[in-house]
């Protein structure tokens, strides 16, 4: 089939073929629980333990703007008559994606969360621009100005790690490790069938190999910029 070009409102989607259907709610399904993994994994150790007041702040700040992300997402399934609640209490073994299936026990783990795996979120929403489910339009732009002011603050405070001594870069240095290869692998396998389908009705713009080259080209200079070790691609295989 030709891409798909129209703009579908809530009330043609019972009108569309099943495989719209299924591939539009999988898409929304999935970005709501990444927005509420987030919370799920640093809200209860970090909102009251964060370096200092402002930071707490921030991270609450971060945590609230997120759920309001996975309502907004949460809403668009309510406009098809779905009821994906059951994702708010859904156990971190059990979310969509394994990076929000994992722990965060130093507050270097927060910082490059948001500066690597906000990162990719931005990327997933940014997938979504003129997408061909006309109502996304009405909450996108104002969830990737959050996300950027995330990314932002991530980075911010994994260049004060860098620059408060060896103990402070070395745990940046790990963090990075960590998250940027759970990042990679957040975009998916290569040469993904379903992302050919999603391509073709107009509900994403990008393989996922080509989001995430387009990644590691802005955030490998970053890392590099603050003083750290790019880590090996490879030693993230699940995306090949």
């Amino acid at each position: 089939m030709a891409q798909f070009s129209d703009r579908i409102e809530p009330k043609d989607f019972t009108k569309m073929p099943k495989e719209y259907q299924e591939l539009l709610t999988r898409l929304l399904a999935i970005q709501a629980d990444c927005e509420i993994g987030g919370p799920h994994i640093y809200v209860d150790h970090w909102t009251l333990r964060a370096p200092t007041v402002d930071d707490q702040w921030r991270v609450a700040k971060i945590a609230s703007e997120e759920i309001d992300h996975c309502r907004k997402f949460l809403r668009m399934l309510g406009l098809l008559d779905i009821d994906r609640s059951d994702i708010l209490s859904r156990p971190r073994s059990k979310r969509e994606v394994d990076a929000f299936k994992e722990d965060m026990p130093e507050w270097a783990d927060f910082a490059a969360f948001g500066m690597l795996i906000d990162k990719v979120g931005e990327y997933q929403l940014d997938e979504m621009v003129e997408s061909s489910f006309r109502p996304i339009e009405d909450y996108l732009p104002q969830i990737l100005r959050e996300e950027k002011g995330h990314i932002s603050y991530g980075y911010q405070q994994l260049e004060k790690l860098t620059k408060s001594g060896d103990e402070g870069r070395a745990k940046a240095q790990a963090a990075v490790d960590k998250w940027y290869i759970v990042g990679l692998d957040m975009f998916g396998k290569s040469g993904s069938s379903r992302t050919e389908r999603y391509l073709e009705w107009g509900l994403k713009r990008r393989t996922n190999e080509e989001a995430r080259r387009q990644y590691t080209a802005e955030v490998e200079p970053q890392i590099q910029a603050l003083g750290l070790v790019v880590p090996d691609r490879m030693a993230g295989r699940k995306y090949l």
